[in-house]
């Protein structure tokens, strides 16, 4: 995730959104990564400190007002967590509009950054308004679970606009062998289906949020099984991955991606055993999270790796044909 840094005072000049440069754009769009990120492992921490329902209405923090206030039948510290992970949605839902104002703004104007940094701000007021439902719901496990799942889809929206952020517009083309990229996709499906067998596997067990939270009626241990044989088959693929970029001296930025989401989902593991043996601590759960969502955007990272836009006109480079995505 290196930036560009054509200018000595480029982190300076990243704040300026209203005349946005190649660098100061690009900024913008890390940003909206880390904080999609971080906003879902802070969702996490709400979760698991079962202050799930320390705001028990919406949009209303109480049924009296927007903003916390003394209640006798809900603990101050859960009221504050919540409240506080209520607030964050206002600085993603600002960053997201500063990448909006940026790609409108940037000379000449590219289209395809527009449309993807509107699905930012569009993406939040969905997340916003099913968190809404989350709460009504009494935080309903399929409700929660899907209010995770959007929050992975909007950090897939966010990690697109900051690779178009550092491309030109131009063809698309593979700097991979056709069967090496499609593989790369297949994990990125593996790594989605992890993350939704993880989301029964929260519903299933413990840290509901709240001790009024209904839980899936499924079988714990059957549930963690079955999110471990997919972990399994992801670290395999990123295996092969790594493997079969190697043995065709694939581009440095390719093996490195792959390499990296290779340590990360291992770490994972080390993370989801060791809360598993430890009767899943709350502090881990959250850690936990927190790895989920780098798996996400690494193997994101590993599979945009194998493409890139040659610049139009431009004759295609040594190795790199078409791609199809």
């Amino acid at each position: 995730m290196k930036l560009p840094t054509d200018h000595p005072n480029s982190i300076i000049r990243s704040l300026f959104f209203w005349a946005p440069t190649q660098v100061s754009i690009r900024y913008w769009a890390l940003a909206s990564v880390v904080v999609n990120a971080g906003i879902t492992v802070t969702g996490a921490t709400v979760r698991v400190t079962e202050a799930g329902l320390g705001c028990p209405t919406w949009p209303q923090c109480t049924s009296d007002s927007y903003l916390p206030v003394a209640h006798p039948e809900i603990s101050p510290l859960h009221m504050a967590v919540e409240f506080g992970n209520r607030l964050l949605t206002f600085l993603v839902l600002a960053v997201g509009f500063a990448c909006v104002i940026a790609a409108l703004r940037m000379a000449p104007r590219r289209p395809d950054l527009v449309r993807l940094a509107w699905l930012q701000p569009a993406g939040i007021v969905v997340q916003a308004l099913w968190g809404g439902l989350v709460v009504r719901s009494a935080l309903h496990p399929a409700t929660v679970g899907t209010h995770f799942l959007i929050s992975v889809g909007l950090m897939a929206a966010c990690w697109m606009f900051y690779v178009r952020t550092g491309e030109r517009d131009g063809v698309l083309r593979r700097t991979v062998h056709r069967d090496i990229r499609r593989l790369a996709q297949v994990l990125v499906a593996a790594v989605f289906a992890l993350l939704m067998a993880g989301v029964l596997v929260t519903g299933t067990g413990p840290h509901s949020g709240d001790e009024l939270a209904s839980r899936f009626d499924f079988d714990i241990e059957t549930v963690a099984r079955i999110h471990a044989d997919i972990a399994y088959l992801v670290v395999g693929l990123t295996f092969a991955l790594l493997i079969a970029l190697h043995v065709t001296d694939a581009p440095r930025a390719a093996r490195r991606a792959a390499l990296a989401l290779l340590g990360i989902e291992l770490l994972q593991g080390v993370i989801g055993y060791t809360q598993y043996f430890l009767g899943v601590p709350a502090f881990l759960v959250g850690l936990h999270v927190l790895g989920s969502t780098l798996v996400w955007i690494f193997a994101l990272r590993a599979a945009t790796a194998t493409r890139v836009r040659e610049p139009v006109g431009a004759l295609p480079s040594p190795n790199r044909e078409p791609a199809t995505a």
